[in-house]
């Protein structure tokens, strides 16, 4: 099932909940560690035994102040609330999180294509543990048994919701994308979705195009990918479509993902917050923190992706549409520092971020330590015609894998030589007298056969001839 057909909009609202990089969790001094001996990482205030007291972790608050100034939110003074249900996985059956006063409220973040999602408010709450269903589904209505590993009960988590902004399964992936990024350059979370520290429930509604009332909205609960939370969306938009088509009504209800059959069903009726029966945690005092700390935490949130964007298409210079998306892979690949350290070092930035994006993005580990002025040497080699593309490549990969060099000497070590230009006119002469016809189309008008001519020289120098060269000496046969 795709998504709705025409004339309906899918509305969505999202709940990205993310995962603090703190050393100790949010109310003891248990390690925040992801993959370790289950039931390890515990102590009685994670596992709610009596007398146990909570005490706020400040790492986790600076980390917070941090998303909250990232994403343009006004930091307020906050408290922390009972918010009262049970579940296997949570202990002392109730989780101590942010209700009516969070510390984050207000702001939004701007997607890469330019439009804006509304950010309603960033809250500071606790994890709860992980309950494992054993059975041939994974899924608790068919389970033999169930395992329960508290070492994630009591992980900080910052919940970050969104206003009902977002129009399209791909826009929501964007968002996440860009969140992500966000996160991750904040150094606020490692943000592995892979790994449960980012986790997202989607708030689907659909309604006729044109009208401004929202229509029921069913949340899809844990969606720990990019493409799940867009397959998500777009079945069940159809659902809710195909729902109402058929005369029937929306019921505002907690669906689950199944990755396997691609479809959302239902799990339980939606909670709404008096079902929580929230009260105001009586072992915390309020949060108040100072202009200063909020003023810190501001100045630790780093180079946001949408700057270091905009730094690259700075040096690229009115980037093409390819560019553009070539740029925002340096971004995500974490390679635009390497792409501008080259260019400083002489490099011409196209190339640079060419090859970033596509040979040096095979090992991102090695790519980040390569020396950048071993980069620009060789893109300079390349750029001059010292060296073919083919002959760059090879030696890129060399100084990938040694973290640097000489990129003439590993050329010369390999027997990569710039062709001299006679012996070059006489290569293009030969491969043109071997094909005669296609050098009467060429000079006729078909200039899509200028690629031709280049890869039959390409292929009689073993690749040695330089791309921008060849092209040169066709021109000047044409004449």
């Amino acid at each position: 099932m795709s998504g709705p057909s025409t004339g309906w909009e899918i509305v969505v609202g999202l709940e990205v909940h993310c995962e603090l990089q703190t050393k100790t969790k949010l109310f003891c001094a248990c390690p925040n560690a992801f993959g370790d001996e289950p039931n390890t990482n515990v102590c009685p205030v994670c596992l709610g035994l009596p007398g146990s007291l909570p005490v706020l972790n400040e790492q986790a608050v600076e980390l917070a102040m941090r998303i909250g100034a990232a994403l343009h939110c006004e930091v307020r003074s906050s408290s922390f609330h009972r918010k009262n249900y049970f579940y296997p996985d949570m202990p002392k059956d109730y989780q101590i999180s942010q209700y009516d006063q969070p510390i984050n409220v207000g702001g939004y973040l701007e997607l890469p294509d330019g439009s804006r999602v509304g950010i309603v408010r960033a809250h500071i709450e606790e994890d709860t543990g992980k309950t494992s269903h054993r059975g041939e589904s994974g899924r608790i209505h068919s389970a033999d048994y169930a395992l329960v590993d508290y070492n994630r009960s009591g992980v900080p988590l910052v919940e970050i919701v969104t206003e009902p902004d977002i129009r399209s399964a791909a826009q929501a992936r964007a968002f996440v994308a860009e969140l992500r990024g966000v996160l991750v350059a904040a150094e606020a979370s490692d943000a592995r979705m892979e790994e449960g520290s980012l986790r997202i429930d989607a708030n689907v509604s659909v309604r006729a195009e044109g009208t401004e009332q929202l229509g029921t909205r069913c949340e899809i609960k844990n969606l720990n990918s990019l493409r799940s939370l867009g397959l998500a969306i777009e079945h069940e938009a159809a659902r809710q479509v195909a729902v109402i088509d058929a005369g029937g009504r929306v019921v505002q209800e907690t669906r689950h993902w199944d990755e396997q059959g691609g479809r959302t069903v239902p799990l339980r009726s939606k909670e709404e917050a008096f079902d929580y029966r929230y009260f105001p945690e009586p072992d915390l005092v309020p949060l108040d923190p100072d202009a200063d700390w909020k003023a810190r935490a501001a100045a630790g949130v780093g180079m946001l992706p949408a700057e270091r964007r905009a730094r690259l298409a700075a040096l690229v210079g009115s980037p093409t549409s390819q560019q553009t998306d070539q740029l925002q892979a340096a971004v995500d690949q974490g390679l635009d520092d390497l792409v501008v350290a080259a260019v400083e070092a002489g490099a011409p930035a196209g190339l640079a971020l060419v090859r970033a994006v596509n040979e040096l993005a095979v090992d991102l580990v090695a790519a980040r330590a390569l020396d950048p002025g071993s980069f620009a040497a060789l893109l300079q080699l390349e750029e001059s015609g010292a060296l073919s593309p083919t002959q760059a490549k090879t030696v890129l990969a060399t100084l990938r894998d040694a973290g640097g060099g000489d990129p003439g000497a590993i050329a010369r070590s390999k027997g990569f030589e710039a062709l001299a230009e006679a012996t070059l006119e006489g290569v293009v002469r030969d491969v043109v007298d071997a094909h005669p016809d296609e050098w009467a189309r060429y000079l006729a008008g078909d200039d899509k056969l200028a690629g031709f001519f280049t890869g039959q020289v390409m292929k009689a120098t073993s690749g040695k001839a330089n791309g921008k060269a060849v092209a040169g000496a066709l021109r000047r046969l044409r004449g």
